[in-house]
């Protein structure tokens, strides 16, 4: 669904691009910059409990992941590797926010329950990811589901934000349980797309 949006969130940040590339920035610093601020916010504030200003922290650098491809576009130099780097970055970044979570559950949030379900959307997230690449990689398409990765990222910083901000780890809790469930089906139809691809050519 969020995807839906990308071309409005590239039109709101073209002027930061254009700042940006005007003053030597290339796009692949703008990726390992906004990698290492999410994974600096989810490791160092969410272990602490810190939910809503390391929500702050981390959602600062998220949307470098539209500027870079925004200024890669501006600059033609749209290539293999910059698409492969970001790919890679964003599971990095993607697995530093879950872990973060699961390492609050571990120490002082003490449950089990919701370190595990932390793993699982960590997990589940990195599978649904690589079963697309690998798809790709063998000449069939495995885009789609019901989460996604936009989703599931914007879902749980939202939920987290939120949960920080009133005082409520229920709304954390519930988009853990639904995140968890989600990505889990989102697996399941990315297999389907691929076996059906599979049988057709056989």
């Amino acid at each position: 669904m969020l995807e839906r949006f990308r071309a409005f969130w590239n039109k709101l940040f073209s002027p930061v691009a254009d700042g940006l590339i005007k003053i030597g920035v290339t796009p692949d610093m703008v990726t390992w910059v906004g990698t290492i601020g999410v994974c600096v916010g989810a490791l160092w504030l969410f272990p602490q409990g810190e939910f809503f200003w390391g929500t702050m922290f981390v959602t600062a650098f998220v949307f470098s992941d539209i500027v870079d491809g925004t200024m890669a576009r501006k600059l033609g130099r749209t290539s293999k590797y910059g698409a492969f780097l970001d790919s890679t970055l964003d599971r990095l970044g993607d697995a530093a926010v879950f872990g973060g979570i699961a390492l609050w559950y571990a120490w002082e949030g003490d449950s089990q329950v919701y370190l595990c379900l932390a793993l699982a959307c960590l997990v589940l997230g990195s599978l649904t990811s690589y079963i697309r690449a690998r798809a790709e990689s063998l000449g069939m398409e495995a885009k789609g589901g019901i989460a996604e990765r936009s989703d599931r990222l914007v879902s749980i910083l939202v939920m987290t934000g939120l949960s920080g901000l009133f005082n409520l780890p229920i709304l954390q809790h519930v988009t853990l349980w639904a995140l968890a469930a989600a990505s889990l089906v989102t697996v399941a139809q990315r297999m389907t797309m691929v076996k059906r691809q599979a049988d057709a050519a056989a």
